[in-house]
């Protein structure tokens, strides 16, 4: 039962800090362009040395 009182706000802890990352996630634009990334690995580019 001591155990309980230990990790029940250890959890909230976590899951709340993990809510304030997804946030701030949210807020700085790291979803706007989804595809723009998997569609850049496709593109060829030359090389530096020509």
């Amino acid at each position: 039962m001591n155990g309980l009182l230990f990790l029940i706000p250890v959890a909230l802890g976590l899951g709340l800090l993990g809510l304030v990352a997804f946030l701030w996630s949210l807020t700085s634009g790291q979803y706007e362009d989804v595809e723009g990334a998997a569609l850049r690995i496709l593109e060829d580019e030359p090389p530096l040395n020509e």
